[in-house]
């Protein structure tokens, strides 16, 4: 594997970037639509432009089987239609800086589970650590008065469980037999659409117009952070490898605070701070090796 050139860094940087502001988007569509439509146009938008690149790029196309379709199927539910729901439901109710510090919990996931599911994956000592501070963390993000609440707790919950969804959605992609990364992404949110689009039309209708600002940022979602973020991903993972490309995990609840506090107008409590600082802790002291070796 090369060493990350210029365009590596910068790559990075711009994935920290798109999908730290990606919580900012949400909420201002969620001031036009529904949680599911906003899930729903999303996943449509970013299908279509997918499958779009697929054919163009004349990618190539893997061998159908029942396995492959059972490993499609668990990764689009799991990093398309699940996720980007409650995403969606629970920025209803916390900050999008929260939505997007949750977000920092997916690597911290995916320790025990590659440990249980992953060949070769060995739970050492420093990951353990490492998952236990960062899940410190997450506890500390959720807060014990949500519990006292009770309306508070199942958003927050739910922000958590989507970072979940992806952790599970990671580890079945590394299971999944070999193909194209596009392609699948592509296959995976066409899944994702034909769990969502129905729901949508079940629960909150056929969508209509809305304010300016919502529409944009509903396309918006669909083209960015969906779609193009998803290509420069790959791109960027062959190219510098996938240890590099982790280091979008720590831009993008630094991102989801900056864009919220600056744009939305949100209040950042000193416990998102001391969530911050102690998920960042473990995701670095999980990872070191893999830093090392980038």
């Amino acid at each position: 594997m090369q060493r990350p050139t210029l365009a590596n860094w910068l790559s990075v940087g711009f994935l920290g970037l798109v999908w730290g502001a990606t919580f900012m988007i949400i909420a201002l569509a969620l001031k036009g639509y529904g949680p599911v439509t906003v899930a729903a146009a999303r996943t449509g938008l970013g299908a279509v432009t997918l499958v779009a690149a697929v054919l163009i790029t004349r990618r190539p196309f893997p061998v159908i089987s029942g396995r492959f379709l059972a490993h499609v199927l668990v990764i689009g539910i799991f990093s398309t239609a699940l996720p980007f729901f409650l995403i969606s439901w629970g920025q209803q109710s916390v900050p999008s800086a929260f939505a997007g510090l949750s977000m920092a919990a997916v690597p911290l996931f995916v320790i025990p589970l590659a440990h249980l599911f992953v060949p070769g994956e060995r739970l050492t000592l420093a990951k353990l650590l490492g998952f236990a501070l960062g899940f410190a963390g997450v506890l500390v993000l959720v807060g014990n008065e949500a519990f006292a609440t009770g309306g508070a707790l199942l958003p927050r919950l739910a922000c958590v469980g989507a970072a979940l969804c992806y952790a599970i959605a990671s580890i079945t992609t590394r299971r999944c037999p070999p193909v194209d990364a596009v392609v699948l992404t592509a296959m995976a949110l066409v899944v994702g659409s034909a769990a969502l689009i129905p729901a949508m039309l079940l629960t909150e209708g056929i969508p209509g117009p809305a304010a300016p600002q919502a529409m944009a940022a509903v396309i918006l979602l669909g083209l960015v952070p969906t779609a193009l973020a998803t290509l420069l991903r790959v791109a960027t993972i062959r190219s510098a490898g996938p240890s590099f490309t982790t280091l979008t995990s720590y831009q993008v609840p630094l991102w989801s605070a900056f864009f919220g506090a600056l744009v939305l107008g949100e209040d950042l409590s000193p416990r998102f701070l001391a969530a911050l600082i102690l998920i960042l802790a473990g995701l670095a002291l999980s990872q070191n090796q893999a830093f090392r070796r980038t």
